[in-house]
């Protein structure tokens, strides 16, 4: 009798060691925290814009009877055929408490410069809870790296081609100048003076009789006999005249 119950009290004292191994088990387990991340309204399709600013929306609950502080969040893109690491994102410090049973929406905003295609991007938050760090996983999914509409209102674009084309012109205006040869530009020729030349005058008679026929010529030679026949007969009833008038001078002085 003793026996049987000796040996009832070691059977239970054996069925009630796993309860109290899995109570401290359940004392020392990881929080219950669930993170859910999506894109916001807007960008229903999920896809990612190089070059701008993409957002994204974590939804946190805190279901563990702790409570919990959200220290930051971040996030990779991966291959999708290898999971090789392309790179990460930027990491975003919060170091919001959040108490057991709670629930909150944190935004999370990063940069994307990949070539457009399929990418596998993943988002994840670290908490601190009693001192230990642990890590949750957000958002673990394929996104598609699109890039940007363009816009002939863009000031951004234009102002950026107006820059690179001024550099470019100017570059191509000093290597132009600085390796093609200049042609070498021709002297001036200067017009030599010429040789002064002589001009007879025609109106002193300095023509060529042969030309002229000759009735013309007898017509001439007659007007000038006459015209100096005339002179010389005026020069002498000049003279006559002033004899006389020195005569009468001599008469008077006598």
């Amino acid at each position: 009798m003793r026996l049987h119950t000796l040996l009832g009290y070691i059977l239970g004292s054996l069925a009630f060691v796993p309860a109290v191994l899995a109570a401290g088990e359940a004392e020392h387990a990881d929080p219950v925290v669930l993170a859910t991340a999506s894109f916001p309204e807007d960008n229903a399709f999920g896809h990612v814009v190089n070059g701008e600013r993409n957002k994204i929306l974590l939804s946190v609950e805190n279901l563990s009877d702790r409570n919990i502080t959200i220290k930051n969040i971040a996030g990779s893109f991966h291959y999708p055929e290898s999971n090789v690491l392309v790179k990460n994102t930027s990491s975003l410090s919060y170091d919001v408490l959040l108490v057991d049973g709670a629930k909150i929406q944190l935004p999370y905003t990063f940069y994307s410069e990949y070539k457009p295609g399929d990418l596998k991007l993943s988002i994840w938050l670290d908490h601190v809870t009693e001192g230990e760090t642990y890590r949750v996983t957000a958002y673990d999914s394929i996104v598609t790296i699109v890039e940007p509409e363009l816009s002939w209102f863009d000031l951004k674009m234009w102002s950026t081609y107006l820059v690179v084309s001024l550099l470019l012109g100017g570059l191509g205006y000093y290597a132009y100048f600085t390796f093609v040869p200049q042609p070498k530009r021709k002297a001036r020729s200067i017009p030599s003076v010429s040789a002064p030349v002589t001009v007879t005058a025609s109106g002193a008679g300095g023509y060529q009789e042969e030309w002229i026929p000759e009735h013309h010529l007898k017509k001439a030679k007659t007007r000038k006999t006459k015209a100096s026949g005339e002179a010389t007969s005026g020069g002498e009833t000049s003279g006559t005249e002033m004899s006389g008038t020195e005569g009468k001078r001599r008469k008077a002085k006598k």
